[in-house]
């Protein structure tokens, strides 16, 4: 029982921290890593042990499914390429050379053990990824591939995480036998998240007719789709990938509009609290693996966290050269279709943190292996994975902007293309109303259209924001924020009169539960219409 109040507790104070760093601007990723330090260095606080057998079930599929629901299906098919040539060659290659360079530096380390450890640090985190690159106006193209090489990078890196572990407990690893399994595991993986995924969408569409059921439904989506495709020996993670990449794609036509806002707010709840959780549980961990390595020396240690953390950086750029120019230099067609510059090369370079999945991954390191032997060099090991993982954070995250600052990045504004977007729907509602509604009343017909008139003069009105990175003001946001304001101050005013008749017990709880949840969702559509100042 205190252990639980201490975690609680420290989950509100994780929170807080969160709360500072949205306010002040400040990647959500990092505050949680350096929470982690701070745990660790709080007197009196308990070592809690996690079983590592579930650590992958409770992390994994959650954070998974939650980034793969947020990428773009027609953007991730269109940067196949480079995704697939990070995702799989670069996990491996890091994988191997973190290997060689442990191996040499720690004489402790076997071959297998350190092929183990490039194996857990080799792939990018997703969250860490989308939290520290978001708002500095890099291209969508370089965003989809960041993105969907931390979704793919984890099934690769999981594969060579679990060979490694089979080479350390049962002691025998043979290279063909693991690239064809590896095949086999991914494609049987993939078949399954599109058969979970099917089948989700069938219920989803034809038998559920509730918010929370729905809501319900899908936060068991990924546990079922990744230990449905783990009992079957193939890739739990692609399967969960898969499924949320698929599920996204038709959230259109089969959610609610309410299970829609519902859903989306219970797993940025959910996802905020387990990325808390495992930095917290590595906090409170990291004093006892500290002193089980402490017939090290301090010097070895920080000479050794470091090492490792400077070859994943190096890596990341020794790949990226040749795996972005070879596909120009062989293919015209390449060459002609996709835009060059050498500066997204580098800060793609730069932009490879690693994160939650890392930590998880380490943490489920088994105990003990061959009857009760006690696992080796497990303190060893989670102690190298959090110094990379706390090096490419804070070293890497805090500096990204100031790298893309230097190398004099044009930001890439998506206002202009969302008021395009705008523009496109409104101008075919009024058509459509034109078109089909000519035979209503007139006052009726005036009221349908004068609605959408409104946002389409005020959509001529703004303009495209050419300047908007520039320093000067855009006028056209303006008025397009302030028509948006006065709405927003007058649902308020409803909001007030509403509030004051249910004190006074003038209204049905029903009548007002259902005018509140109405009044909610507008302003939620006005609030995401807001142009970000």
């Amino acid at each position: 029982m205190e252990n639980i109040t201490v975690i609680i507790m420290l989950l509100f104070g994780v929170a807080f921290l969160s709360l500072l760093s949205k306010k002040y601007n400040f990647p959500v990723p990092i505050v949680l890593v350096l929470c982690g330090v701070i745990i660790s260095i709080i007197p009196g606080l308990p070592v809690i042990a996690l079983n590592p057998e579930v650590v992958f079930i409770i992390f994994l599929p959650p954070l998974l499914y939650h980034a793969a629901w947020y990428t773009s299906w027609s953007e991730f098919k269109q940067t196949i390429r480079p995704i697939t040539l990070a995702a799989v060659g670069l996990v491996f290659f890091t994988t191997f050379a973190v290997a060689v360079a442990a191996h040499w530096l720690i004489e402790d380390i076997s071959w297998p053990l350190a092929f183990l450890l490039g194996a857990i640090v080799s792939p990018p985190d997703a969250v860490s990824a989308t939290a520290i690159t978001k708002g500095l106006g890099l291209h969508p193209r370089l965003i989809a591939v960041l993105e969907g090489e931390s979704l793919l990078n984890d099934a690769s890196g999981l594969v060579a995480y679990k060979y490694a572990l089979t080479a350390i407990t049962a002691g025998n690893f043979v290279l063909w036998q693991a690239g064809l399994n590896f095949f086999i595991m991914s494609t049987l993986g993939i078949a399954i998240g599109v058969v979970v995924g099917f089948v989700m969408s069938i219920i989803h569409k034809k038998f559920v007719c509730d918010d929370v059921i729905e809501a319900t439904l899908t936060l068991l989506t990924p546990f079922a789709s990744y230990l449905i495709a783990e009992h079957f020996e193939c890739s739990g993670v692609l399967a969960v990938v898969t499924t949320g990449l698929y599920l996204s794609a038709r959230s259109g036509t089969i959610f609610t509009h309410e299970s829609r806002i519902m859903t989306n707010t219970i797993w940025s709840v959910l996802t905020n609290i387990l990325n808390g959780l495992i930095f917290i549980l590595i906090g409170l961990q990291l004093r006892s693996i500290i002193s089980g390595i402490g017939h090290y020396s301090g010097m070895s240690l920080f000479i050794w966290g470091g090492t490792v953390s400077l070859v994943v950086i190096l890596v990341r750029f020794l790949w990226v050269l040749p795996a972005t120019l070879l596909p120009r230099f062989i293919s015209k067609k390449i060459r002609l279709n996709e835009e060059f510059d050498y500066r997204n090369m580098l800060v793609f370079g730069w932009a490879g943190m690693r994160g939650v999945v890392s930590m998880a991954a380490a943490l489920a390191l088994p105990l003990t292996v061959n009857d009760n032997e006690e696992f080796p060099l497990r303190n060893l090991i989670i102690y190298l994975v959090f110094c990379v993982i706390l090096s490419t954070l804070v070293i890497q995250g805090l500096t990204l902007p100031w790298v893309i600052k230097k190398l004099k990045i044009q930001p890439y504004s998506i206002l202009a293309e969302e008021y395009e977007i705008r523009n496109v729907i409104v101008s075919e509602t009024i058509a459509h109303i034109e078109d089909n509604f000519s035979l209503l009343n007139d006052d009726l017909l005036h009221n349908i259209k004068s609605k959408y008139e409104v946002k389409f003069n005020r959509l001529q009105r703004t303009e495209l924001p050419a300047n908007f990175f520039g320093g000067g003001k855009v006028m056209g946001g303006e008025i397009f924020n302030d028509f948006t304001r006065i709405q927003i101050d007058l649902l308020n005013v409803e909001r007030a009169k509403l509030e004051l008749m249910h004190k006074k017990g003038s209204v049905n709880e029903e009548i007002f539960r259902k005018i509140e949840k109405e009044l909610d969702l507008e302003e939620t559509r006005l609030w995401m219409e807001m142009h970000e100042e």
